[in-house]
C-alpha cells in the first residue's frame, strides 16, 4: 500500500503540474475546496497518523525522521503555498511512509494504539485506515483533475501488483 500511495501521489503531483497554478488553487465547491488544498489535505493527514504511529514507538527512528515535518494542528493546515511546495513535501513523506510500513511487523500490527482523548484502536486497522483515507481523498482529486480537463489515467490498484503468471 505504500508503494501504491507513492505511485498514485507521482500520478496526480504529475497530472495537477499541467494546470496552471491558477487552476490548481481554484476553489471547486469540493470538500476541501481546491485541488491543492485536497491534496494538502491528505499530507496533513498522513503527517498526523505518523506522528501517531512513532509516539507508539518512543525512541524510534519514526521519531527522529518526522523531526523536519512539522506538527499539523488543523486538517486544513497549510503545508505548502503552491503545488511545488507540497509535492516536495508529498516526496519526502511518501519516502518516509514506504521505509516506515516496510519495517512494520505482525507484533506491531496485533497491537493497540492509544492516541487522542481516549482513543485506543487495533494497531493493524489504524493503518488500514491510514492507507484508505489517502485514496478516498486522491479519488476526490482525480475527479477534480478531471473536471479540470486532465485525465489521471489507470489509477487501480491492481495496477502496481505484479502479475504472477
Amino acid at each position: 500500500m505504500a508503494s501504491y500511495n507513492r505511485w498514485m501521489n507521482e500520478r496526480l503531483y504529475e497530472a495537477a503540474a499541467k494546470l496552471p497554478e491558477t487552476e490548481v488553487t481554484r476553489d471547486r465547491d469540493a470538500f476541501f475546496g481546491s485541488i491543492l488544498q485536497t491534496l494538502n489535505h491528505i499530507a496533513v493527514a498522513d503527517t498526523i497518523w505518523l506522528r501517531r504511529f512513532a509516539a507508539a514507538s518512543p525512541g524510534s527512528w519514526l521519531n527522529e525522521a518526522l523531526l523536519p515535518f512539522q506538527q499539523p494542528t488543523s486538517l486544513r493546515q497549510e503545508i505548502g503555498r503552491t503545488l511545488a511546495e507540497l509535492r516536495s513535501y508529498r516526496e519526502s513523506l511518501d519516502k518516509l511512509i514506504i521505509d516506515w510500513a516496510a519495517g512494520l511487523t505482525a507484533e506491531q500490527l496485533s497491537q493497540t494504539l492509544s492516541y487522542g482523548q481516549q482513543q485506543t484502536r487495533h494497531f493493524g486497522s489504524l493503518v488500514t485506515h491510514f492507507f484508505n483515507h489517502q485514496t478516498h481523498h486522491r479519488g476526490q482529486a482525480t475527479t477534480l483533475l478531471f473536471q479540470a480537463g486532465v485525465d489521471v489515467g489507470v489509477t487501480d490498484l491492481v495496477a502496481v501488483i505484479p502479475n504472477e503468471a
